[in-house]
């Protein structure tokens, strides 16, 4: 690595027992000091590692470091020199040397810290953000914008080497409806019109194929009016933006398989991984019904069982009565439970109606081959065998049941969460790994309960397998979108789908879900207009960066893997966003503010 000499020779990573005896040049921030009375320690701190420096008392650089604050910027000139064996620090790349200090310069004196940096302890929010340049000097979280950087670079190696090139989509651009506000910009040029921000770039990277560039892909900074998460910051995100052309869904999977496996084998950190060509492909109703969830965490062994036929017409009246109305029951396995106490079971029944079910029921099969429990007493012995079987129980184990609606998959989430609490409390869930899946097949409806209309289930610019047939003959929840997810550890990181290319088939789905022909052209012109002058059959695929940073530095804040992240309530503390127009701001773009009324006041 080139350095400039005027301010250091060498990083405060670099130094290391080979250069011995060399006059070196360090510069950096003073991250600790030791006073052991006649001789001083400092960790000078840079981007790239820490080297420790040492004086002796009566040196005449001494005092000066001695009384520097922390986090101050220095330049020292030295001599290395070999650390004594005993004292040796073999968690650092520098740690067989010290660096004597024969020069010294301040270059930028710090005042008194707001918030500590050499610490792991938490500390208050508020204030880590308000000084996040401060914030980010902490190791952890300078390893974590590190680790992203780096995936970054890797993915966009691994997209080049696949033969995709990168192309910018615009910012400004309208609004479309990707199940989010949007951020809006009002127009100077256009008074009372505004831009929105994508909330991705959907529509640009379908055009991009239907203007003839094959294989796009985007680092592609993502715009959200909503609530901050965990796994997201309040308004942007960043995802990676792909797109193909004369592709099938086969096609599209193995390119973004390929990319997203080899990234997770490069980054798993001893981790264990699944093996690329044992990455299945589940079918959506499959993944409700055997997992619970269309994000199944495949480190969890447990799965889910149909159990409604065991219980239709049976002597336990609260499941027979329930199904003859149209419910369903699930079954979930609990491993090695028997021998647990009624207050655990009690316990799992009141966290499930904490959770907005009705309860819990079970059976234990004991170790002699007797089954105990509120069901096995109401239920014949033949019933309870088949239960058994059917959820593959063995002496010393327990099932769990969940008895409701299958409405909206309701049942099968209600029983998903069961299964993971479960595995939870019995320590069942596979550390140290990262498990992967497609998930294929999503509906391409969904009837919403609340408007009693028909909804788009997923991306609504995804092809409905059977093409305009189906939608013309099928009813609207039995059609199926060539539409995929991958998962990894319960966590969705990417979704996609293969596209609608034809106008008609698409006023057509969108006239199912209640949209109007002139709401559409309204809505996408630009895109409409296009595939009348010739669409390739494409598809693509929007990784999440953010997830895939968080799951690989093993992190369940995503303010920890964002340089830059807002408070839960959408605020930049440091930078003081979101701030008040001036009136003259407000004259040039056409606009007044109108304020909500204060809390509790009276409308007028």
């Amino acid at each position: 690595m080139a350095l400039s000499s005027i301010y250091r020779t060498h990083t405060c990573g670099q130094l290391t027992a080979a250069q011995a005896k060399a006059k070196v040049k360090l510069s950096g921030w003073v991250a600790r000091k030791r006073d052991h009375g006649n001789l001083l320690f400092v960790d000078l701190r840079d981007h790239y590692g820490r080297t420790q420096l040492v004086t002796s008392e009566g040196d005449k650089w001494h005092e000066a470091l001695s009384k520097v604050r922390l986090e101050s910027v220095v330049m020292v000139e030295g001599e290395v020199v070999l650390r004594a064996p005993e004292t040796a620090n073999n968690k650092l790349p520098t740690g067989e040397i010290e660096v004597r200090v024969t020069g010294y310069e301040l270059l930028s004196e710090a005042e008194t810290l707001p918030i500590q940096v050499e610490t792991t302890e938490d500390q208050s929010e508020e204030l880590r953000f308000k000084y996040r340049f401060l914030d980010l000097r902490r190791q952890f979280l300078h390893d974590r914008i590190m680790l992203r950087t780096k995936v970054i670079a890797s993915i966009r190696k691994r997209m080049v080497d696949l033969g995709f090139n990168e192309y910018q989509t615009p910012i400004l651009t309208s609004s479309s409806p990707e199940g989010a506000r949007d951020f809006l910009v009002p127009s100077r040029l256009h008074p009372g019109r505004f831009y929105a921000l994508p909330q991705a770039p959907q529509q640009f990277k379908q055009l991009i194929m239907i203007a003839g560039f094959d294989r796009y892909f985007q680092i592609a900074p993502c715009f959200r009016d909503e609530d901050a998460r965990a796994d997201r910051t309040a308004g942007e995100f960043y995802q990676l933006d792909l797109e193909m052309s004369f592709v099938t869904q086969d096609d599209v999977l193995e390119a973004v398989g390929t990319v997203l496996h080899g990234l997770f084998d490069e980054f798993k950190d001893g981790k264990a991984i699944t093996p690329y060509k044992e990455i299945r492909r589940i079918p959506y109703k499959e993944a409700m019904l055997v997992y619970g969830s269309d994000k199944p965490d495949l480190r969890n062994p447990l799965v889910v069982s149909d159990a409604t036929e065991i219980f239709r017409g049976s002597s336990f009246g609260v499941f027979a009565n329930a199904i003859n109305e149209g419910a369903q029951v699930r079954a979930i396995p609990a491993p090695k439970a028997a021998d647990k106490p009624r207050s655990w079971y009690d316990k799992m029944g009141e966290w499930a109606k904490h959770n907005r079910m009705s309860g819990l029921g079970y059976l234990v099969y004991e170790q002699d081959g007797t089954f105990k429990g509120p069901i096995a007493k109401n239920l014949d012995g033949e019933r309870v065998k088949k239960l058994a079987e059917l959820a593959n129980l063995s002496p010393g184990d327990a099932l769990f049941f969940v008895c409701a609606s299958p409405k909206n998959w309701g049942l099968d989430k209600s029983a998903g969460y069961v299964r993971n609490k479960v595995a939870q409390e019995l320590d069942l869930i596979e550390a140290n790994a990262f498990r992967m899946c497609w998930v294929v097949d999503f509906p391409k409806y969904e009837f919403n309960e609340e408007t009693g209309s028909v909804d788009f289930h997923h991306n609504p610019f995804s092809m409905p397998q059977g093409g305009l047939q189906s939608l013309n003959e099928k009813d609207p929840l039995d059609i199926i979108a060539y539409q995929y997810d991958f998962v990894v550890n319960g966590i969705e990181i990417a979704s996609g789908g293969i596209r609608n290319n034809k106008p008609e088939i698409m006023y057509r789905a969108f006239e199912i879900a209640g949209y109007s022909r002139e709401t559409v052209d309204g809505k996408f012109g630009g895109m409409i207009s296009a595939f009348r002058f010739g669409a390739p059959p494409h598809g693509g695929c929007a990784p999440g960066i953010d997830r895939i940073v968080m799951l690989l530095g093993d992190e369940d804040q995503v303010r920890n893997i964002v340089m830059f992240p807002m408070t839960q309530k959408a605020e930049d503390l440091m930078m003081q966003a979101p701030r008040e127009a001036t009136e003259k701001q407000l004259k040039e773009l056409h606009i007044r503010v109108v304020m909500p009324p204060a809390p509790g006041a009276k409308k007028e």
